[in-house]
Formats: structure tokens, C-alpha cells, sequence
């Protein structure tokens, strides 16, 4: 069988990794247009990278699906440990990608892309290339090899608000016989904007009998501004519990406002006993669950 080249690859990529430098510097603080312009430039590279990977002159251009020649397979894809992959606005975060790539020769390589947008590979809005050149393969067997590969996302630079939700994994195997498969979506994994919850309650101390106002605000990232905002109009929960400990009960759901309130939650209570406060979101599929802190009002 004819052997694929991967030379072009390598430098491909290589050349790659050193446009983006510049793109993401230039991103910071971006105005909408740098942002699209931003936009453009980090789409390209991630095609180009992947577009670099597979091809030789022997084996022509990837189509606009799946690729696979010989017996080449991949499977068993984690992500992120099989958690959600959540980011606020500026720290960036390493993603690990595990996979199995078999082929009846052994694996010679292996590679690895992430990536958001349409049903095919070739509609993606945004993407992250990996760390390293090729994931790092290991044999298990004559046939198998377990491959790991790190991603390391940043949200300033790869991400904004409609890139939240449903991500894909792009992957390709060769194998040492030159036999090989591509994939476009071998695991989707979620990609989630990091929320903050906080509860208050007050006064405190109070006497028993009179009104405790329990307040509180829901926010998530802003992948567009760097900031958090409140997340208006979702479902947030009144928990508590006894002061002296036990496990917290939800009591009623409310609405996060939105306008001049967004995100805000209050209601009251009347103070009877010692009593722990809290609101908690069970999530959606763009923002993860999170709970406040307790806050216990001292009742006498």
C-alpha cells in the first residue's frame, strides 16, 4: 500500500500555531468587527490544520464527510473525563482527549481536533487546535493503541456566546500500513459558560416572628464582553435547612428577573427557628448547575 505523507502536515500546523499568537493578542478588547475578523482567522486555522493532517497527492482532497481507507478505526472518545468543559471569561482551561485508534498493523499516528458549528466538519464557526503535533499514541496490543491528546481553550481567543452548547470531535488515525480514517464527529461533548449564585439573607440577627428577605443574583460569562451577566428568566430554587445541620429541602421555585433585575431572585420569610438559606440552579444546556453558599440567620 502507498504511504501517506505527513510532512506538509507538520509544517502546516506549525505555521498555524504561529498566526494564532498574533490573532488571539489582537482579540483582546475587540470591537465586534475585530471580533468577526478574529472569528474568520481561528476558523481557518483549524480547517487548514485538519485539512493539512490527512491529505497526499495520492489520495486527493477530504470531502465534506467522513474518510476512511482500509480498516482503520477510532473509538472509546472521553472528554474532559466525561464532564462538561466550563469556562468563565479569562482563564484559560487544558481539556484532555482520550481515545482507541486500531488498525491490523498497529497505529503509526493519531490526531485530534475540537470544534462547534454545523453538521459537517467544513460549516464550523470555531474550534480548538491541540497542543501537540499528533496525539501521544501507546500500544496496548499489536492492533490498538490508547491515545491522549490536550486542548487548552481559551475563551477570550476560541469562544463566544453562541459557541456554547453542543461541541464535536474531529479525529484521524493512520495506521502503520498507510491505512487510515477520518471522522468529523467521533464524540460531542457540552461546552459551558461558568455561573455564579448567591444568596442573602437578612437581618440578621432577627427577631423572631418578623419578615427575612432572602436575596439573591444569578450570573454567567459573557463570552462577548469578558463580563458576567445576569442570567434573566430560568428557574432558580429556595432551599433550606435547620441551623444545627441535616440536608436542605427546596421549598419553592422562583423566576430570575430580567431588565433593571436580571438575575435577581428575593422572596421572604417569616424568622421562627435558627435557619440556613440558599438558591440553587439545576443548569440548561449552555450554563452548568451551580448552588450559593448558606447563608444561617441567627433567630431570636
Amino acid at each position: 500500500m502507498r504511504r501517506r505523507a505527513t510532512a506538509a502536515a507538520v509544517s502546516g500546523a506549525l505555521a498555524l500555531t504561529a498566526l494564532a499568537i498574533p490573532v488571539a493578542q489582537a482579540d483582546a478588547g475587540r470591537t465586534d468587527d475585530a471580533a468577526a475578523a478574529a472569528r474568520t482567522a481561528q476558523q481557518s486555522s483549524v480547517q487548514q490544520a485538519a485539512s493539512a493532517k490527512p491529505k497526499a497527492t495520492s489520495f486527493g482532497l477530504r470531502s465534506a464527510t467522513d474518510e476512511q481507507y482500509g480498516d482503520t478505526t477510532i473509538s472509546d472518545v472521553v472528554v474532559n473525563g466525561g464532564k462538561d468543559v466550563v469556562l468563565g471569561t479569562t482563564n484559560t482551561k487544558t481539556v484532555t482527549v482520550t481515545f482507541t485508534a486500531t488498525d491490523d498493523s498497529g497505529i503509526e499516528w493519531a490526531d485530534a481536533i475540537l470544534w462547534h458549528g454545523g453538521a459537517t466538519f467544513d460549516e464550523l464557526d470555531t474550534g480548538v487546535n491541540p497542543d501537540q503535533e499528533n496525539a501521544d499514541c501507546t500500544a496496548t496490543s499489536s492492533t490498538t493503541a490508547k491515545c491522549t491528546q490536550t486542548f487548552t481553550i481559551d475563551p477570550q481567543y476560541h469562544l463566544f456566546n453562541a459557541a456554547a452548547g453542543t461541541w464535536k470531535v474531529w479525529a484521524i488515525a493512520q495506521g502503520n500500513d498507510a491505512d487510515w480514517v477520518e471522522q468529523d464527529n467521533v464524540k460531542t461533548f457540552s461546552m459551558k459558560r461558568y455561573s455564579k449564585l448567591t444568596a442573602n439573607a437578612s437581618p440578621e440577627p432577627v427577631l423572631k416572628g418578623r419578615t427575612i428577605t432572602i436575596s439573591g443574583l444569578l450570573t454567567r460569562a459573557n463570552w462577548d464582553t469578558y463580563k458576567y451577566a445576569g442570567y434573566t428568566q430560568q428557574s432558580v430554587k429556595l432551599q433550606s435547612r435547620a441551623a444545627s445541620g441535616g440536608s436542605y429541602a427546596t421549598l419553592k421555585t422562583y423566576t430570575s428577573g430580567s431588565g433593571s433585575t436580571a438575575g435577581q431572585v428575593k422572596t421572604t420569610r417569616t424568622a421562627s427557628t435558627d435557619t440556613c438559606w440558599r438558591y440553587s440552579f439545576a443548569g440548561t444546556s449552555t450554563t452548568p448547575a451551580v448552588t450559593s453558599s448558606g447563608d444561617c440567620v441567627d433567630v431570636r
